[in-house]
């Protein structure tokens, strides 16, 4: 069995984008949800530029930056962060990002409704 290459790198693949679509409220940001009983695995796409807003949550979180790079701000801290790189947020940690590239980023949350998703029709 071969594996085949992503045809365009710069995109995630269908078997990500037919994962429920998360309802964002930031410009410039889509993302895919796998939906576990207790966690969620989002798949994030991130146009250069866009800022997320410093927030917390009282959870903790890790992610990987699959392509691109961002600046991640915890607790008043600013590290670079780029493809390859792996981050964890500790929970009630104060964080923002600014992404300086397009940028593909997984994010596990360990909360089960950190995002919603848009209504999908099961009829």
């Amino acid at each position: 069995m071969m594996n085949q290459k992503i045809k365009n790198p710069q995109e995630y693949p269908e078997v990500i984008t037919d994962l429920p679509a998360a309802i964002m409220q930031v410009a410039g940001v889509r993302a895919w949800v796998l939906q576990g009983k207790w966690h969620q695995l989002v798949f994030f796409e991130m146009a250069p530029n866009t800022q997320l807003p410093e927030h917390s949550h009282d959870y903790p979180q890790w992610g990987i930056v699959l392509k691109g790079k961002m600046q991640l701000f915890i607790d008043g801290k600013t590290e670079l962060i780029k493809k390859g790189d792996e981050y964890v947020i500790p929970a009630n940690a104060k964080h923002s990002a600014t992404f300086l590239s397009k940028s593909r980023v997984i994010d596990f949350f360990s909360e089960k409704t950190r995002y919603k998703t848009k209504s999908v029709n099961h009829h």
